[in-house]
C-alpha cells in the first residue's frame, strides 16, 4: 500500500440536506478524527474500536460542540481506498459541514482533489482503471442501462475481458520471442497455424469491443435523433410532445423552424438526445437555408432518423419525400413517422402501410397533437438498438478513450496476422504484438502515465 497524507472532503453535494458525509482517508484518519469526537462513556477511543464499525458522539471545537454525528470506521487495506477511511455522518448544515471539515484541516488533514479518494483506491490495487473510470459513469448515469453499463463495468466486466485478451497475447508473444532466442538453431516453437487462429479471435473480441462503442456513447450521453421532414409536417408538435413542454415554436407558417433545437430527455429509462431540425423546403432565404444545411449535417450525426410525413399529402408527395431522405441517409435506423393519422381515412393509412420497407426501415402511425401512438414510437425507437437487451453482464464499452485504445490494439493485431500470413520474422510479429498489449494495457492502468491519470481524475467530482 502506498504511504501517503491523509485527506479529507465533503462527499454529499453542495447544498443543505437531511445529512451530510465527511469522508477521510489516510494513516492518520482515525487518529485524527479521534482529537475532535468524543463518544458517550469516559475515554472511549476510535483508535481503539473494530473495523467497519458505526459509533454516535458529538464534534467539539475546543469546548464547543459542534454537532452529533455517527462515525465509521474502515481500516486498511479493506476499505475503498486501501487505506484507513473515516466517514463523518452530520446534519446537513452548510455550516456544520464546512465547520466541521476546517476542524479537520486544523488538525493537518488535506483537503482532497477532485477524484482523489477513487485515485488512491487505484494506485493502491483496489480497482483497475478502467473501474475508475466506471466510477464517474455511476455517479453520472441518467438512466437505467447506462446505470446497468457502468455498474458492470465498475465490477470489472470490462477489466475481465481486456486481461483475458492480454493473457493470450503474452502467451503469443512469449513463444514468438522464444523462438528468436534459438533463431541460430531454426527452431519453430510458435505453430503457424495455430497463431493465426488465436489472432484472429483475439481480433474478432476486440473487434466486437470496439463495434460496441456506438452503443455506449449513445447510452451514456443519449441516442442521438433527428427529427426531419418538410415544413409544417408537426417535427415541433411532435418534439414538444416527447419532451412534454413547449420547447419549440409551433405555427402554420412555414420556415418557423430556422436552427436545430436540442434537448435531452429521459424516455422509460433510456436517454434519448433530440434534434428538431428546420423544414427542408426550397426557399430564397438566407437564413433558413442555412438552417437546412444544418439539419443536412444532423443526419449524418443521428443514430436514429424520425423522418415526419403529413399523411394529409398525397401517396405521390410522401413517397417522393421518403426517397429524398433515403438517399441522404447511410447506415442510420430510419423511422417513417406517419402524423396525423386521426385526420385521414383508414384507406389512406393502407396505403402508405403497403410502400416496400428496407431493413433499417420502419413505419409509425402516430397523431403528434394529440400525443395518440407516442409510446408505440418510443418503443420502436428502443427497439431498432436493442436497448432492451442490455443487461449486467454485456461488455459495452462507452469511454473514448477506452474506444481510441480498442482501435489502435485492433489495427495492431491485424497487422499480426498479416504479418502471419506474409510468414514475416518473429521480430517484427513480436513489436507488433507489443504493441497491441500496450494499448490494451493502458485501457486497465497496466501501462499509464502521470499525465493520463491527471486528466482522467480531475474530471470527477471533489469527495469521490
Amino acid at each position: 500500500m502506498l504511504v501517503s497524507s491523509t485527506i479529507a472532503a465533503i462527499s454529499t453535494p453542495a447544498g443543505t440536506g437531511g445529512i451530510a458525509v465527511i469522508r477521510l482517508s489516510g494513516h492518520g484518519a482515525i487518529p485524527l478524527t479521534d482529537r475532535i469526537f468524543q463518544a458517550p462513556g469516559k475515554g472511549k477511543k476510535l483508535i481503539d474500536q473494530a473495523a467497519n464499525t458505526l459509533h454516535f458522539g458529538s464534534v467539539y471545537k475546543g469546548k464547543e460542540l459542534l454537532d452529533e454525528v455517527v462515525v465509521g470506521l474502515f481500516r486498511a487495506p479493506h476499505s475503498y481506498t486501501g487505506e484507513d477511511v473515516v466517514e463523518i455522518s452530520c446534519h446537513g448544515s452548510l455550516f456544520v459541514q464546512q465547520q466541521i471539515l476546517q476542524l479537520l484541516l486544523d488538525e493537518g488533514a488535506e483537503l482532497a482533489q477532485p477524484g482523489e479518494f477513487t485515485q488512491r483506491a487505484f494506485l493502491n490495487g483496489k480497482i483497475d482503471l478502467s473501474q475508475a473510470e466506471a466510477v464517474a459513469d455511476l455517479i453520472a448515469s441518467g438512466n437505467s442501462a447506462a446505470h446497468r453499463v457502468a455498474l458492470n463495468q465498475m465490477r470489472g466486466g470490462f477489466s475481465a475481458e481486456i486481461s483475458l485478451l492480454r493473457d493470450q497475447l503474452l502467451h503469443f508473444t512469449s513463444l514468438v520471442e522464444l523462438e528468436l532466442d534459438f533463431s541460430e538453431e531454426d527452431v519453430e516453437f510458435a505453430d503457424r497455424t495455430l497463431l493465426i487462429e488465436l489472432s484472429r479471435k483475439i481480433e474478432t473480441l476486440i473487434r466486437k469491443l470496439t463495434e460496441s462503442f456506438k452503443l455506449g456513447n449513445a447510452l451514456k450521453n443519449g441516442i442521438p435523433v433527428a427529427i426531419v421532414g418538410e415544413t409544417n409536417v408537426g417535427k415541433s408538435t411532435l418534439l414538444n410532445a416527447l419532451l412534454n413542454e413547449e420547447k419549440a415554436i409551433v405555427s402554420d407558417i412555414h420556415g418557423t423552424t430556422r436552427d436545430v433545437i436540442e434537448d435531452v430527455v429521459n424516455l422509460n429509462g433510456v436517454l434519448f438526445r433530440f434534434f428538431d431540425t428546420a423544414g427542408l423546403r426550397h426557399t430564397t432565404d438566407t437564413i433558413e437555408n442555412l438552417g437546412i444545411e444544418r439539419s443536412y449535417r444532423k443526419l449524418e450525426q443521428a443514430s436514429i432518423v424520425l423522418l415526419v410525413l403529413d399523411l394529409t399529402s398525397t401517396t405521390e408527395t410522401l413517397l417522393t419525400r421518403i426517397e429524398k431522405i433515403r438517399k441522404k441517409i447511410t447506415d442510420q435506423q430510419l423511422i417513417l413517422v406517419a402524423n396525423k393519422s386521426d385526420l385521414v381515412s383508414e384507406e389512406v393509412r393502407k396505403n402508405l402501410a403497403a410502400i416496400p420497407l428496407k431493413k433499417n426501415e420502419s413505419l409509425v402511425f402516430i397523431s403528434a397533437k394529440s400525443k395518440a401512438n407516442l409510446t408505440g414510437l418510443i418503443q420502436q425507437m428502443q427497439a431498432l438498438l436493442s436497448i432492451e437487451k442490455v443487461n449486467p453482464e454485456d461488455v459495452i464499452v462507452t469511454n473514448l478513450r477506452h474506444y481510441e485504445a480498442l482501435t489502435k490494439a485492433l489495427e495492431a493485431i491485424e497487422r499480426v496476422i498479416t504479418g502471419l500470413q506474409s510468414n514475416i520474422s518473429g521480430e517484427f510479429l513480436s513489436q507488433d504484438i507489443r504493441e497491441c498489449l500496450y494499448y490494451l494495457g493502458a485501457i486497465t492502468g497496466q501501462i499509464t502515465t502521470d499525465e493520463v491519470l491527471g486528466n482522467i481524475f480531475k474530471h470527477f467530482c471533489i469527495g469521490k
